[in-house]
């Protein structure tokens, strides 16, 4: 019989909040994140407004000593203050440094979409063209390699486990929560801590300014700007943070007393081949209701049985194709399809944290029986008028919440779908 699992702790940094309580009532009030960064309009860019956790540079000093901070950028960071919230939250401390004790039953998947890109525009490049080398200093390996973050967090909780870091584009977060469910089914650990981060900058955003898939008419109103499934919709905004859940064999946190939010019933992964409409940066439909189907099998239920949706939801011109999708693959009408929101009409698009930042807010609304508004969203996309019923536009009591299904979908055609079940001790 495969493991049951269970979360048991989450941290997160996310543009419109630091920590659960805070992020949770962002979340309720529909409280954007989004805000002008002034540097987008100095380097020329169209889009010039972003998510960007605010004053996290203080949060991080009040986390890290300057030993350790000499080796934390920002996509390192959000990780890592989330981390240790997450760790914390799920009833365990930290251990000094001078603790020689290794965590065998505990590992770590963190991944990113680009990662430390900001280290390299702002360090490494100049540095080395500057024929300066050698003052690049010995710690900017660890700020670079792209499993720096993962490294950073076994190394502050001494995990002896499993120990990586993944890169699926925005499917990122969802796909190492998903990595860590299959591990811990296995029996191959009693625990992970799983999730995503990406670091604020215009190196980083700077493509797809390019592309001209960044919302670029909401400059004046940045509130405003991150519009999911509505018809005034101009691209996505670009965000930045992090968020990691604590992921526990449900023997091991029943023994431990601990506080459960919810169970991981199911999880799917797969790609859509860039075939049958499928691109390098549009998914194949049959794919992604696939990937959806895949997930409600694995999760033992009937599509019928699923309550909500928080989709992947971008605020670009796949917003429509997607909720079509989730009908499909969920054979729901308009008057049965389950209520649908998105997250990142609060927080932007953080890219390679995007599925671990709106997967904590997926557990936080299953574990307190409710639905966030999808804000922005009040001009429902025409293509989709017919589904309008089923997007909160306020926050809404739902006691009966008990399947919320958590999409992800990225460049290369990538595909993820978690189902999250209201726990119950049976």
């Amino acid at each position: 019989m495969r493991k049951r699992v269970v979360v048991t702790g989450m941290g997160v940094a996310a543009p419109n909040a630091h920590g659960l309580d805070n992020f949770e009532k962002a979340l309720r009030e529909g409280k954007s994140g989004i805000r002008l960064i002034p540097q987008l309009d100095e380097m020329k860019f169209g889009c010039q407004i972003a998510g960007v956790p605010e004053n996290f540079e203080e949060i991080r000093k009040s986390y890290f000593d300057r030993e350790k901070l000499m080796s934390i950028n920002d996509n390192i960071g959000y990780a890592s203050v989330s981390a240790v919230d997450a760790w914390r939250d799920a009833g365990f401390d930290l251990t000094d440094g001078d603790d020689e004790t290794v965590d065998w039953d505990t590992g770590v998947i963190a991944g990113s979409g680009i990662g430390g890109m900001d280290t390299i525009a702002l360090n490494v490049v100049p540095t080395i063209n500057e024929g300066r080398v050698r003052r690049l200093g010995s710690r900017v390996v660890e700020q670079v390699m792209n499993s720096g973050t993962s490294a950073r967090i076994a190394g502050l909780i001494g995990a002896g486990n499993q120990v990586t870091s993944n890169s699926s584009a925005c499917s990122t977060g969802n796909e190492a929560i998903i990595d860590a469910l299959w591990r811990i089914r296995m029996g191959l650990a009693k625990r992970m801590v799983a999730g995503g981060s990406e670091g604020a900058s215009p190196y980083i955003w700077g493509g797809f300014d390019a592309m001209r898939v960044l919302a670029r008419k909401f400059n004046d109103n940045p509130p405003a700007g991150s519009r999911p499934m509505s018809a005034s919709a101009c691209g996505f905004v670009p965000g930045s943070g992090g968020a990691m859940l604590v992921l526990e064999e449900l023997e091991t946190a029943l023994a431990r007393g601990v506080r459960i939010y919810a169970e991981i019933v199911g999880g799917y992964v797969n790609c859509g081949g860039q075939r049958m409409g499928g691109s390098m940066t549009a998914p194949n439909p049959i794919g992604v209701q696939r990937c959806i189907r895949g997930a409600v099998a694995d999760a033992g239920i009937a599509p019928s049985e699923i309550d909500a949706i928080n989709g992947h939801l971008t605020a670009t011109y796949a917003d429509p194709h997607e909720v079509k999708n989730w009908a499909a693959a969920l054979e729901r009408t308009p008057e049965n399809f389950p209520y649908i929101n998105a997250t990142k009409s609060m927080v932007g698009h953080c890219l390679g944290a995007a599925g671990a930042v709106e997967s904590v807010a997926a557990v936080l609304q299953v574990y307190k029986a409710f639905l966030h508004p999808s804000i922005n969203s009040e001009d429902v996309h025409p293509e989709i008028a017919q589904f309008a019923p089923k997007i909160p536009q306020t926050c809404m009591a739902y006691p009966e919440l008990k399947y919320l299904a958590k999409a992800g979908f990225g460049f290369g055609d990538v595909n993820s779908c978690i189902i999250f079940k209201k726990w119950e001790n049976k």
